[in-house]
């Protein structure tokens, strides 16, 4: 596996097959993990293309296993940052973590995608009512 990122909050790593290895640490690393988890399940339920799908959680671990959404972004301006995230308001999700940072390149069908979903907020109420 190749480390992609090393930081305080978490380790990323790309395996050989391409699929994407992240461990939660440091401060609310459960919380962090619960979210991006429940998020990503959301996502996929909605149809989001444009994120990565889950293709593991072990929250023993605090590890999840996703699908590749290609390379980081390196050079975007700013509107088009914003364009990109507000893409995601209309499947109920709010980012909370809006940067360049968490932008990537997917060569296999040229479309700009979104990562790190630690800090992104469901808007849509639950079914008893509540904003999650």
């Amino acid at each position: 596996m190749r480390d992609v990122k090393d930081t305080q909050r978490a380790l990323v790593r790309i395996s050989y097959d391409g699929r994407v290895h992240k461990t939660y640490r440091g401060a609310d690393a459960k919380k962090r993990f619960d979210n991006e988890v429940r998020v990503l399940r959301f996502l996929e339920n909605k149809g989001c293309p444009f994120v990565p799908r889950l293709l593991e959680a072990d929250p023993d671990a605090l590890q999840i296993v996703t699908t590749n959404c290609g390379a980081r972004v390196e050079h975007l301006d700013d509107a088009r940052v914003a364009e990109l995230f507000a893409e995601l308001l209309p499947y109920g999700v709010r980012h909370d973590d809006a940067f360049m940072r968490n932008v990537t390149y997917r060569i296999a069908d040229g479309r700009f995608c979104l990562i790190d979903f630690e800090f992104a907020t469901i808007l849509e109420p639950t079914p008893d009512g509540a904003a999650k």
